[in-house]
């Protein structure tokens, strides 16, 4: 099957994802651009490529769908999930920039008239922009698809048959929001790895790739997730040792109160770690417990956390704010330091670290056993 979407495609996925209403008559692609600090990769500018493309191929359907396709610009936000910029750039046609600094500032205009003109928005960027759009969705009527990271590997993954990967969604979330605690145990060269993640206090998202509300979320998506308690009002009980195999590495961190707050291991990305926790203690927040489930439609990895996060368990490191936790930018030194990045436990990614048992302990003390050996054990019925 084309790993290209035929226009057709493209404007029914927007028909899905969004249900747009009758008065929701225009749809931004948001891209962002390298700059001085940030320099481009290959990747990044065949994302570039895939935006332009979605806008001609939408902007050829816009008598069909109702909808106008608009293509904005901006400068990178220099990390994953960090604030964007004040202002963007609209293309109006030509060769696409292929560095924000070239950009005219007097033609930008504010991020907050792009949302006030477009309440619908497909993000394929570099850099996570979930957290910003997931916050000023409060401000403004947006609905914005994130898709930082994306390449043909993911079209697939846009073909599936959402109304059952949401009725799986729902059930982990179900379960997660009637849970006190996940208890983990990981294997890893030389031994075994425990991580008790504290999930009081707290209540589960859906992301099952439609977007009927205000908000945003992952495209392709596919998972259930959770911020652990963070120890706002009495101390967290998150506590034991996370494994992450980095390369050839396996740094283990030892948690305590939902925090990375050692790294107990020796090697040159320990050490790397262990500086990042000394110079930004909120890096080490454990921010979220994700649960994907697109493994089961025949969805491969593709070496990229949009998609592959959504295959089965994650755990991220960071800013927790825009999923209802207490982490935000003003808990890290400087805007460019705010990160929200996800440790994914599928063999693609970390092939020497598997989830060997993961059990949620329930608010009445029972235990529901939920994944043996990087597998699902529940029937989602």
């Amino acid at each position: 099957m084309s790993k290209r979407l035929r226009s057709e495609e493209l404007a029914a996925l927007v028909e899905r994802v969004f249900q747009p209403a009758a008065d929701e008559k225009r749809l931004a692609i948001l891209v962002d651009l390298p700059d001085a600090r940030v320099v481009d990769n290959a990747d990044w500018r065949r994302r570039r490529e895939i935006a332009l493309g979605w806008l001609e191929e939408l902007s050829g359907q816009e008598s069909v769908l109702g909808i106008k396709p608009t293509l904005a610009l901006y400068r990178n936000a220099h990390t994953n999930n960090g604030d964007l910029p004040e202002s963007c750039w609209i293309y109006t046609g030509g060769t696409l920039p292929e560095n924000a600094d070239a950009l005219d500032p007097a033609q930008a205009i504010p991020f907050a008239r792009l949302f006030a003109d477009n309440p619908l928005l497909l993000c394929p960027t570099q850099f996570s922009a979930t957290a910003p759009l997931k916050l000023l969705s409060k401000k403004y009527p947006i609905r914005a698809a994130t898709m930082s990271g994306f390449c043909e590997g993911m079209i697939p993954a846009l073909r599936i048959d959402y109304t059952e990967v949401n009725r799986r969604v729902n059930y982990l979330k179900d379960k997660l929001d009637r849970a006190t605690r996940a208890d983990f145990v990981f294997t890893r060269p030389g031994g075994e790895s425990h991580l008790h993640l504290d999930l009081r206090f707290r209540e589960a998202h859906s992301s099952g790739g439609l977007l009927p509300k205000p908000g945003a979320g992952n495209l392709p998506s596919g998972e259930a997730y959770i911020v652990p308690f963070e120890g706002e009002t009495e101390p967290s009980r998150s506590a034991g040792v996370l494994p992450v195999q980095f390369g050839e590495e396996i740094v283990l961190y030892r948690i305590e109160s939902n925090k990375a707050v050692e790294v107990l291991t020796q090697g040159t990305v320990s050490a790397q770690e262990a500086e990042k926790l000394r110079e930004e203690p909120a890096y080490g927040n454990i921010a979220e417990l994700g649960l994907g489930v697109l493994a089961a439609f025949g969805i491969k990895p593709v070496g990229k956390v949009l998609l592959d996060e959504k295959l089965g368990a994650h755990i991220a490191f960071g800013r927790s704010d825009h999923f209802g936790g207490q982490v935000g930018p003003k808990d890290f030194s400087s805007p460019d330091t705010v990160i929200h990045i996800d440790r994914v436990y599928v063999s693609d990614m970390q092939p020497n670290v598997a989830v060997k048992r993961l059990d949620l302990i329930m608010g009445d003390g029972s235990s529901l056993a939920l994944m043996r050996d990087g597998g699902y054990v529940v029937d989602f019925n």
